[in-house]
């Protein structure tokens, strides 16, 4: 039977250091009249009992926590990137950090998710959460960032030159040659979506080629959701030689998809994603994308909490990251472009 061992009590430490209770927890708290030399014998006490004060009972002593939050709907590629950022800002901060996500993916918990979350970690274990892709706007006790916000939301914000972006995408497949360029949005609650979907819009427009309604799919980010999408334009009689996918997620359906009808990519189709997610660059062909560089989201979002947090922020309440485009092997002119 394994034996389990009691945690490490503030009576303990003091036991360990040769001091009184109430000493400790001067120190523990960071309260006045405690020596250099016994804050340090209580110091060393704590590391070699590894005893942690409790966050609860902490928040309630003091104005912080030293706690960070991340709330996000799902782990995926794009959530891991993002969250390697906000550690990486975080590093050697002072401040410690808490992720919540969804246990369920995309069913009937989700509406609402990151509000409930909210509830839950703001003011006692959190002093400001971090939220990735809310779906809607978000009202928190403590400072929030929003790391690509709900459309139209006003909270403090990260996100890429989306439209940029999406624009830089489809251009690259008209210089191409490319006329019948299909796309697959986003979910329409996000500002991201929305932007991409004008920088296809915009990229069309720009070369005279009209918007065709019929080539525009509607998903919503969740790779699932861009399958049927993707069949239904790859089966029309004139289908499209090129495909825009709003995220890297809903590209790489776009490729398995037309490899389950017979189709070439890039030699029948071209296909580009949106993210720059590492299994982009690991399919076959590799997949042209749009960087827009989650690493450097999440690191932003983390550095601005940590300044609203701290009350030292005095940069804008939207930052907006540059995006570029990465061109791999999933894009090259239709088979009825020729150049000379």
């Amino acid at each position: 039977m394994t034996e389990v061992n009691a945690p490490v009590t503030m009576s303990d430490v003091a036991r360990a250091a040769g001091v009184s209770t109430a000493t400790v927890s001067r120190v523990v708290n960071g309260h006045y009249g405690v020596s250099a030399r016994t804050s340090a014998q209580v110091r060393s006490a704590i590391e070699r009992l590894g005893y942690e004060s409790s966050l609860v009972a902490t928040s309630l002593r003091r104005s912080r926590t030293n706690v960070l939050g991340l709330v996000t709907h799902s782990f995926q590629s794009y959530t891991a990137e993002v969250l390697k950022g906000v550690m990486k800002a975080l590093s050697r901060s002072g401040f410690d950090l808490i992720i919540y996500a969804n246990s369920d993916l995309y069913g009937s918990y989700s509406e609402g998710w990151e509000q409930r979350h909210l509830t839950r970690l703001s003011g006692t274990l959190t002093d400001g959460c971090i939220v990735v892709t809310p779906w809607g706007e978000v009202q928190s006790r403590t400072p929030v960032v929003a790391i690509d916000p709900a459309r139209h939301s006003t909270a403090p914000s990260v996100t890429a030159d989306n439209l940029a972006g999406a624009t830089a995408a489809v251009e690259h497949l008209l210089g191409l040659g490319h006329r019948r360029i299909g796309f697959i949005a986003g979910r329409s609650n996000l500002a991201a979506a929305w932007s991409r979907e004008e920088g296809y819009r915009t990229a069309l427009t720009g070369a005279g080629v009209p918007v065709d309604l019929t080539l525009i799919g509607r998903g919503d980010f969740n790779p699932e959701s861009a399958s049927p999408l993707a069949r239904a334009l790859l089966q029309r009689a004139d289908r499209p030689t090129a495909i825009f996918a709003a995220s890297d997620g809903m590209a790489l359906k776009v490729l398995e998809v037309a490899k389950e009808l017979g189709i070439s990519v890039p030699g029948d189709l071209s296909v580009v994603g949106f993210d720059n997610i590492p299994e982009s660059a690991l399919t076959e062909p590799g997949l042209t994308t749009v960087d827009q560089s989650m690493y450097q989201l999440g690191y932003e979002a983390a550095r601005m909490l940590k300044s609203l947090v701290t009350g030292e922020w005095e940069g804008p309440r939207q930052v907006v990251l540059p995006t570029r485009l990465v061109v791999r092997g999933s894009t090259a002119p239709p088979k009825s472009t020729t150049r000379s």
